[in-house]
């Protein structure tokens, strides 16, 4: 990707780090910094899991939570990125409000798989789906909503799929847009592997509905384009987990636990672990004002 440098205060360069600064003191309005921060208290909900015999790592908690040291101005697109303290053992999780909380399940999935995580995202937002303040998946990483990591980082994971649903976002619309997500996240980072978890729901014979196939159907756009996939479309009624939402689609803080051991499972029989992608050399790619219901 294009070489980042670093702002610094010096002659021209200082001019250029005040309008770096006013930049980065409109973000924070508009929610640009908030790209790798976590949505609430996150420590307290993992605490309360933990009390109520869910089981949440320590280890694994802190990794859920990667933030900026610093930012760079990438020169190649003129765009502020995230330093990250180890970009090359960081995952790179965009997602839905599933995702955004510290203690969201696929942030501890992860983070017990051996990455630390770095979010970018929003409630309310999809593939089709944007929450007002910030754009889709796609339109958000173009124009620049997220604030995304410098470097390479070690995989990046795509969750989501459950605003489209419940927007009635179409098939066509879909597709077409995540596939405009993994050509931009491509270009942005040459060689880093992707892989895409699909949209928790109860299953298509228990009132899964259209978040299940919207699941379904993420699952061919990642193998149309060579990307591990991990199906969560009936995942509350496989495992016994409708009992733990918390609203209609988002999970209580044990739930949130119980679906991120069962997603680190997941990751690891995929391969996916950042053991076993160390393991096998390489993660390189693989060939060819939100309502409390919204992901």
């Amino acid at each position: 990707m294009p070489r980042a440098t670093a702002i610094t205060p010096s002659g021209a360069a200082r001019a250029a780090t005040i309008v770096a600064s006013g930049l980065l003191a409109a973000s924070a309005v508009l929610g640009l910094a908030g790209c790798g921060s976590p949505a609430g208290n996150g420590v307290n909900s993992m605490s309360r899991a933990a009390a109520s015999g869910g089981q949440a790592p320590a280890a694994a908690a802190k990794k859920a939570n990667v933030a900026a040291t610093s930012r760079l101005l990438n020169a190649g697109n003129g765009r502020l990125e995230a330093v990250i303290p180890d970009i090359s053992r960081t995952v790179l999780l965009i997602g839905d409000s599933q995702s955004e909380p510290m203690d969201g399940w696929p942030r501890l999935g992860l983070a017990a798989a051996g990455y630390d995580v770095y979010f970018c995202g929003r409630g309310g937002t999809g593939y089709v789906a944007a929450n007002g303040a910030t754009g889709n998946y796609a339109d958000a990483l173009e124009r620049g909503d997220w604030l995304l990591p410098s470097g390479t980082p070690a995989l990046i994971v795509i969750e989501g799929g459950g605003n489209d649903a419940a927007t009635g976002a179409s098939n066509t619309q879909i597709v077409r847009n995540a596939g405009r997500l993994i050509a931009d996240l491509k270009t942005r980072y040459p060689g880093t592997r992707m892989a895409m978890i699909g949209t928790l729901a109860r299953g298509a014979n228990d009132g899964g509905g259209r978040r299940s196939e919207v699941d379904a159907l993420l699952g061919s756009v990642a193998a149309a384009h060579g990307m591990p996939f991990v199906s969560t479309g009936d995942w509350l009624t496989r495992f016994g987990l409708a009992k733990d939402l918390a609203d209609s689609v988002h999970m209580n803080a044990q739930g949130r636990v119980a679906l991120g051991v069962i997603l680190e499972r997941r990751l690891r029989e995929l391969g996916l672990d950042r053991k076993s992608a160390a393991d096998q050399g390489s993660l390189a790619a693989a060939p060819a004002g939100v309502s409390r219901l919204q992901d």
